[in-house]
């Protein structure tokens, strides 16, 4: 007894409509808006002028910088008294920043960057750059304050 292999109207009819020209359209459309979403710039926010606990010399700021930045996958190097030099390597994407300090406070302020969208007119970047500079200071903050 030969069976045969018959779809039933329902499941025809979804296909068909699956196979809607308008569908597709709408389709692609919302998967390219969606991978463009994740591509979006902002205005880049350096830190200024953040307090150091009062005590701490600049020796110990120097000192904890570099390890709170090493500790989050920052490069980190001193290029000279009162400077360092912080670049992160993520893929493709190189973020450079530059961070003076003394005893008494530190800025993070943006250096240089590679595949990071940065627009100097406008002075944007990709979204994820902020975050990871606000990342290193959060870790700074809190290194610095268990001193």
């Amino acid at each position: 007894m030969a069976s045969e292999l018959t779809i039933p109207t329902p499941r025809r009819s979804m296909l068909r409509r699956l196979a809607d020209p308008r569908l597709i359209v709408a389709l692609i459309t919302a998967l390219a808006l969606i991978g463009l979403s994740g591509c979006r710039t902002t205005p880049i926010r350096d830190v200024n002028n953040q307090p150091v606990p009062p005590g701490v010399s600049a020796s110990q700021v120097s000192k904890t910088i570099q390890s709170a930045g090493n500790s989050l996958g920052w490069a980190m190097k001193q290029t000279r008294p009162g400077m360092i030099e912080g670049t992160l390597f993520i893929r493709d994407h190189v973020a450079k920043v530059e961070i003076p300090y003394s005893s008494s406070s530190y800025s993070i302020r943006y250096a240089g960057s590679t595949n990071l969208k940065y627009d100097a007119a406008k002075r944007t970047i990709h979204s994820n750059y902020n975050g990871w500079v606000q990342n290193l200071d959060n870790q700074i903050r809190a290194r610095l304050a268990s001193l």
